[in-house]
């Protein structure tokens, strides 16, 4: 069997730059249409759309904040009216704002969640009433390897990542004898415009950590979420995905 993804329709929320970015472009590669969610980076998202289109696959643009539910919902209906349905659902949309714990404001706490795991809530919610109705369908949220060890001055994006550990397993009971899947995928350190910003002596004492001695890439992990839209994971479901060199074994 090969992978394919021909038919489908993919959302892919956070889809302006790096990992969201490489996610939607790889799941039109492999043939499906894609709606492209982004709150700003607006140019970027149409370079995004540029490279699908030129790929031959339909894609939508819809400008939405994942921590709005009314306006998740809008987004979902727009895709309905444009696809008529939903195949893949990929939750990626996520921010930092890190602090040591004893000077994190609540703001700080709270933003992180609202985005990271809220979020991902909301859009489970709204786009698996249509997947329940079809009796079909991929879920894949991005979690983290911070989720999974922890990481100092990032007690409220762990916090939100091992929390979407816990929706993707919740979820995955929930809608498996509905014929849909939820399963997680743990990035480790990737190579990305975040990661570029890092002195050299923080990547150096980051890369000591990792069993394999480098970064990974945005594509390591758009493979991994391919895999799991596509048939060939027909029975994977409630599990973490660990990209990461070996850093969370």
């Amino acid at each position: 069997m090969n992978l394919t993804l021909e038919g489908k329709t993919a959302l892919v929320t956070g889809a302006g730059k790096g990992i969201g970015r490489q996610i939607a472009l790889t799941l039109a590669e492999y043939g499906a249409d894609i709606i492209l969610n982004y709150r700003s980076l607006k140019a970027d998202i149409e370079e995004t759309q540029d490279e699908i289109q030129r790929l031959g696959r339909k894609v939508l643009l819809c400008s939405c904040d994942v921590t709005d539910l009314k306006a998740v919902k809008q987004m979902t209906e727009q895709g309905i009216q444009e696809f008529g349905r939903f195949d893949i659902l990929v939750n990626n949309a996520g921010i930092t704002k890190d602090n040591l714990l004893m000077r994190m404001s609540e703001e700080e706490f709270d933003a992180v969640l609202d985005t990271n795991l809220k979020g991902t809530f909301y859009c489970i919610q709204a786009v698996s009433k249509q997947m329940l109705k079809q009796r079909s369908g991929r879920i894949i949220n991005l979690s983290s390897v911070s989720g999974i060890l922890g990481n100092a001055g990032q007690a409220n994006y762990c916090a939100s990542k091992a929390g979407v550990i816990g929706l993707t397993k919740s979820a995955a009971r929930e809608f498996a004898s509905r014929g849909i899947t939820v399963n997680a995928v743990a990035p480790g350190f990737i190579d990305t415009d975040m990661t570029a910003k890092l002195s050299d002596k923080i990547q150096k004492d980051i890369l000591e950590r990792i069993p394999m001695g480098q970064f990974g890439s945005t594509k390591d992990i758009a493979w991994t979420v391919a895999f799991l839209a596509s048939d060939m994971a027909r029975y994977i479901t409630g599990q973490v995905i660990s990209v990461d060199g070996g850093m969370a074994m």
